[in-house]
C-alpha cells in the first residue's frame, strides 16, 4: 500500500504524488513495488506468457518527466542486435506506445527496454493512473511476446 492514503477520484499532481500513484496502481493490481533507495525509483515487476523471465517496469522521475522503463531482463546477444533495432523500428512504426529501443539499461550488455512518459505537471486521479498502468503493462506484455514469438529474442 501507499506511504500516504490518496483519495482514488482526486485529481493529484504527478510529478508531487508519482511514488503513491504508482504503489497504489500496484497493490490494486496485486503486484509488489520494490523501492531503490539509492535512485528514487520504484519498480513493479508481472509474469510475460509463456516466458520465465518477468517483465520490470522501473518508475523514475526526471526534472520534467515520469519515466517508465520497461525490460524483460533479456541480454542481447551480438549476433540478435540488428533484429532488435529492427523489432524496435516495427513496433514503434506500428504502435508508437511505449517506445522500444535496444538499450543498455544495467551494465555493458544491451536489451530491449520500453519507454513510456508523463509530464510531471499533469494531473490524473488514481483511478486514472492505475487504468493508465494496466495499459502499460498490456502493451509491455505484447511488446516483449512479440519480440519472443516473431523475432525469436
Amino acid at each position: 500500500m501507499p506511504d500516504t492514503e490518496i483519495d482514488p477520484a482526486s485529481d493529484l499532481e504527478v510529478g508531487r504524488f508519482w511514488r503513491e500513484l504508482v504503489q497504489a496502481w500496484a497493490a490494486g493490481s496485486g503486484l509488489g513495488c520494490v523501492p531503490d533507495p539509492d535512485s528514487g525509483s520504484l519498480s513493479v515487476a508481472f509474469a510475460l506468457p509463456d516466458s520465465d523471465q518477468p517483465v520490470t517496469v522501473r518508475f523514475m522521475a526526471t526534472t520534467e518527466l515520469l519515466v517508465a522503463f520497461m525490460t524483460d531482463g533479456h541480454v542481447l546477444k551480438p549476433d540478435q542486435l540488428a533484429v532488435a533495432a529492427a523489432a524496435s523500428n516495427a513496433w514503434n512504426t506500428e504502435q508508437l506506445t511505449p517506445m522500444l529501443s535496444v538499450w543498455d539499461v544495467r551494465g555493458p550488455s544491451p536489451c530491449l527496454a520500453g519507454v513510456c512518459v508523463l509530464p510531471l505537471s499533469c494531473r490524473m486521479s488514481q483511478r486514472d493512473f492505475a487504468a493508465l498502468g494496466v495499459t502499460w503493462a498490456d502493451h509491455a506484455r505484447q511488446m516483449f511476446t512479440r519480440c519472443h514469438r516473431v523475432f525469436g529474442l
